[in-house]
Formats: structure tokens, sequence, C-alpha cells
């Protein structure tokens, strides 16, 4: 936990705050708070290079280690683990103050997770599970395990939309023991592991995600917790059933590496937006007969009736619009979404 200390002099600075770096001479103002964490506090400042996010804590072995991690990461080439690395100082105070380290990094405008899948729909969470995968093989190729993975270290940035790992404190060499942790995405609250830093650990974590957004509300560990309850909160949801082998499978530590899981991952995906094309396509057909055989009833209707009343061509023309507007956007809507199905899952290849 941060001393009293740090939450007086670094955890509570006021907007309009400028920080000034010692070495560099970069000087960042406060525009607001954006988080916190157990090393630190992350601020949303504005620079002379405009808006940028700025870390700062009395633990300077936490800001150096953090550093390292982004250095390393800025260096694979393709991978998106979080923002660039922009800056690292020390924090200028008048003579006698004691001194902070900072970092700054790059901004990322986005949404939160949570947020986007509740806007956007559950149709994107597979999408977006399947980009996260691919960040985590890339990570755990490198060495190292993310360790405190869940929602709020996500966002979904725009054009297209993309998952983001966000504050790397937690991120932790394969073999050690997990810096940070929070308890509901953690194995072994829940008797499902140990906290050693392996890849296992992030795939759980993966799955409390997928479970977490079925259940936002987060329930709590009863008794020993296990696979027992975890399991009944799987299949009492919907979606989180049509996930369910894989899910165990996580929980449980079976996969060996993210691309096991993405590749089991891929299939149900493929199989669900399948499913959807078929459905959309017999509805179209269903609303297309319904449409011709009413049709037929009409001009019958009306053929019998033409003796006696001409038929007046108004009266059919809406219903033929109504059923030829409905059939258009059925089928743009399906080839739309299985193309774009198609380009994130090339993108993810």
């Amino acid at each position: 936990m941060m001393n009293n200390t740090m939450k007086t002099q670094v955890g509570n600075l006021p907007q309009g705050t400028t920080i000034f770096g010692k070495w560099h001479k970069n000087s960042y103002t406060i525009v607001k708070m954006l988080g916190y964490g157990a090393t630190g506090y992350v601020y949303l400042t504005r620079s002379a290079n405009g808006f940028a996010a700025l870390k700062i804590s009395e633990n300077s072995t936490s800001i150096t280690s953090e550093v390292n991690v982004l250095r390393h990461f800025s260096k694979v080439r393709g991978f998106s683990l979080g923002p660039s690395l922009l800056d690292v100082d020390d924090w200028e105070r008048s003579r006698g103050r004691p001194t902070f380290s900072f970092y700054v990094m790059e901004y990322l405008e986005g949404e939160a997770f949570l947020e986007f899948i509740q806007k956007k729909g559950m149709e994107w969470t597979g999408i977006l599970i399947l980009q996260l995968l691919t960040d985590l093989q890339t990570l755990h190729s490198e060495g190292w395990v993310f360790g405190d993975l869940k929602p709020d270290n996500l966002i979904v940035t725009s054009n297209p939309p993309k998952v983001r790992l966000i504050d790397v404190g937690g991120t932790t060499i394969k073999g050690r023991a997990i810096k940070e942790f929070t308890e509901f995405f953690d194995r072994g609250y829940w008797g499902l592991g140990t906290r050693k830093a392996e890849p296992t650990y992030d795939l759980f974590a993966v799955a409390m995600i997928m479970v977490h957004t079925c259940y936002p509300k987060q329930f709590q560990k009863t008794g020993d917790g296990g696979m027992k309850q975890l399991s009944s909160y799987i299949q009492g949801n919907q979606w989180l059933r049509r996930y369910e082998k894989i899910l165990v499978h996580a929980l449980s530590g079976d996969y060996v590496s993210a691309v096991e899981m993405k590749k089991d991952f891929l299939q149900v995906l493929s199989y669900s937006q399948s499913s959807q094309k078929v459905q959309a396509t017999s509805t179209v057909k269903a609303k297309k007969t319904t449409s011709t055989n009413a049709a037929s009833n009409r001009m019958s209707k009306r053929q019998q009736q033409s003796q006696s009343k001409p038929a007046s061509q108004s009266q059919v023309a809406p219903a033929r619009s109504k059923s030829k507007g409905f059939l258009e956007t059925s089928v743009l809507l399906t080839v739309v979404l299985v193309a774009y199905f198609f380009y994130i899952y090339g993108q993810l290849l």
C-alpha cells in the first residue's frame, strides 16, 4: 500500500499543477487524474507536444521497472502492449522538498472495455478477446506475463476498434511471483492455481474477463470458490455457455499457450458467425416467401373482385416496398458482418 505522504503529495494533485522535469526540463500541466494503483498515480497532462499520460510515484524502483518494460516492448515490431514511452524524469520541486520519479507516455484515447461492450453489443466481445489473446501470445513469447489483467487495464481505441493493454505495473518476468493482482481475476483467490508468473495465469484472467462481462457486478467467492462455483455462473448465462468448453480449459490451466486458446476461440466464433449468416438468410427467405404468398393472395382476391370494383395499385405498392426494403437491409447487414469478421480474422493471423 502507498503511504500517507505519497497520497498527500502526489495522490491529490489539483488541476493546473505543473510538474517540471529536473533533468530534461520538460513541463506537464495536470488536467485530471486518470487512475491509480499500488505503484503510483496516473494523470492526464498537457505539454508543449499535446496531451500525455504521466505516472508518478514515490517508489523510484517501481517507476524504473515499468519504464524498462515499456522500453523493452517498444523494440518488439508490430507489438501494441501499451502506450509509447515519451519521457522519464524526476519532479523538480523547491529546495528541501522530496523528489518523486515519473514517466510520461502516449495518451491512448478510447473507451473502457466494458463501456465499449455495453454500447456496441456482446458480439464485439469475441473479436476483442481474440485481439487480446494475440497480444498476450507476443507478450509471453518475450518472456513476460501481464499479471494484473482485468477490464480496468484494457482500453478500446477506434478506426478500427482495437483492444490495448495499459498500466504495465503488474507485468512480471516468467517464473517469478506475480507483483500485482486483483482478487476477482486472480486464480489464487479462487483456489485454482498459484500466483506464479506463467501464461496460464493470464489465460485464467482472460476467462474471468469474459465472465465479468456478463456479470459486471462481480459476485463474491462462496466457501472455497473453485470450478464448481464458476461453472454455475457460466451455465447460467446463454452467451457464456457458447464458450463453456474454452472457459473451463482456461480456468483449469489446461491451455499451454494463448495460441491454443485462440485456436479454439476462433472455431467457436466462426461457427457462431456461420450460424448467424444461415439464420439471417433463412429469415430473409421466409420473409420473401411470406411476402410472395401474401402478394399472390391479394392478387387472387383482386381478380375475384375486379368485375365489381377495379383494384387499386396503391394498396399493393407499400407492401412490396416494405418487403423489398427489409430484404435489402438484411442482406447488406449480413454481408457487412461477415466481411468485417474475415477482416479481423486476417489481422489476427
